[in-house]
């Protein structure tokens, strides 16, 4: 059951604007046909960036899930905590982008992979969780469509839970005890598509803001029967054109409520595509709808399979998802706001997800409270096409990887990585990516004084506690 909502919207704030952040699960820079790909096609996703700016210098929080969306949903940079692993939390006393849009009348819907944490004992309700953090709606997935709870989540509870039965998984056991549905996997984004749909319906005559975080492309790759076999890129591309057709749908129901026009659509990924392939199922068997073309066999190897193809998922960035050269957390990053954003455009700006923070309080025309999204800046201006108002800030810093030993300063032209030693020495890199967008040669030395400006920018950051002033 979703929770219900106020009838009562007054004349002012049904004109507020609506936000729908679409965040694609492992997506790299280079999967979208608009960013370069040649052998998966994204008419849907691609028509964003068409209808409005394509962003070409735009970085996930972190290099792995957790902490990106920690830092998307917070607007604090994620290795602030210095924390390692990839199972962030949200402070109880954070505010959160939600939590803020909530305050100012919005209905608010995490919809699709959560990855930051439920309470511990799920037969104790409620299981808390995104509600808790500013959300009035929740329908999700708690980490990814291949972890072992194979169960969705709705608001408080398990969606199927068994009447008067514990939930509990058992290792080795194809299902959790105490659950009546079980997750379908090559149908998990179709249902989360289906969920998101019906908020955006149920709440088209206020404002809303729809956080919608499909499973795509995240291993295990098992795209839905309909789409197997359509892309040139065996089955990464398959799931990667099925997540163009539910983006598809979505903005097709904008369209049809007359609700496109007051809507700004973001669409990224929280962090850089794997090259790497899932082998194993977390120790269960995979519950499908369907076994057709040989997907049981060919999901070991997709993300090889795809190479081998001549697709590179990241472009022509280095390395991937949980490392801190490029291709970890350069991510597509496109938006349209139709009569605001003008259709075509394009941005080299340097930009982190913890952005959309203070953007969506530049949209509200509402202060951000002094404690909240540290590390935010308004990308609006720059979206409007106005020529003040960029984002004063020398760089954007990165959690790398999931060591809490790798933190990357980009810049535009120039990228540090700021590394440590197993002795726990700095050992900083330095990589020129208009010339080497490999990042193969180490200029630390050849360029002492840059090294040193941008490595005191991040000094200077962890002194202060915030970059947003």
């Amino acid at each position: 059951m979703f929770l219900q909502v106020s009838p009562e919207v007054s004349a002012e704030e049904a004109l507020k604007p609506n936000i729908v952040f679409i965040l694609a699960d492992d997506l790299g820079y280079g999967d979208l046909s608009s960013y370069g790909a040649t052998k998966i096609s994204t008419p849907n996703i691609d028509k964003i960036g068409e209808q409005g700016m394509k962003f070409t210098d735009a970085h996930a929080a972190a290099s792995v899930c957790s902490p990106s969306r920690y830092g998307f949903l917070t607007g604090r940079s994620p290795w602030r905590l210095e924390k390692k692993g990839n199972g962030y939390r949200i402070d109880s006393d954070q505010m959160t982008l939600p939590l803020f849009l909530k305050q100012q009348g919005y209905q608010t819907a995490a919809i699709g992979k959560w990855h930051l944490g439920y309470s511990k004992d799920w037969n104790k309700l409620p299981i808390t969780g995104p509600l808790e953090k500013g959300f009035t709606y929740h329908f999700g997935v708690p980490q990814n469509h291949n972890d072992s709870t194979r169960v969705f989540i709705e608001n408080h509870d398990i969606v199927g839970r068994k009447p008067g039965e514990d939930f509990e998984i058992v290792k080795g056991q194809q299902f959790p005890n105490g659950v009546a549905e079980p997750r379908v996997d090559d149908l998990v984004d179709t249902t989360l598509t289906k969920k998101a749909i019906e908020f955006i319906k149920r709440s088209k005559d206020q404002p809303f803001f729809l956080y919608f975080t499909p499973c795509t492309p995240h291993t295990h790759v098992v795209p839905a029967e309909a789409f197997r076999g359509t892309s040139q890129a065996g089955l990464l591309g398959d799931q990667v054109q099925e997540l163009d057709f539910h983006v598809g749908e979505i903005l097709k129901t904008l369209d049809e409520l007359g609700l496109a026009e007051n809507t700004l659509v973001i669409f990224t990924s929280d962090n850089g595509g794997s090259y790497k392939d899932f082998k194993g199922t977390n120790g269960t068997v995979l519950n499908l709808a369907s076994e057709a073309g040989d997907v049981l066999k060919k999901y070991k190897s997709a993300k090889e399979d795809a190479k081998k193809m001549g697709h590179s998922t990241n472009g022509h960035w280095r390395d991937g998802k949980g490392y801190p050269p490029e291709g970890g957390h350069r991510v597509p990053f496109l938006a349209r706001w139709p009569g605001k954003i003008a259709p075509g455009s394009s941005s080299e700006l340097t930009l982190s997800l913890t952005d959309v923070f203070a953007t969506a309080a530049d949209m509200v025309d509402v202060e951000l409270p002094q404690e909240a999204a540290e590390d935010s800046f308004s990308l609006l201006p720059v979206m409007m096409g106005k020529k003040d108002g960029a984002p004063s800030r020398k760089a954007v810093f990165i959690q790398g990887d999931t060591k809490n030993n790798a933190i990357a300063i980009c810049s535009g032209r120039w990228k540090v990585i700021d590394l440590k030693n197993e002795e726990g020495e700095k050992v900083p890199e330095l990589y020129d990516l208009h010339n080497d967008p490999g990042e193969m040669k180490n200029l630390a030395k050849a360029y002492p004084e840059i090294l040193e400006e941008m490595t005191g920018a991040l000094e200077k950051a962890r002194k202060d506690g915030r970059t947003r002033p």
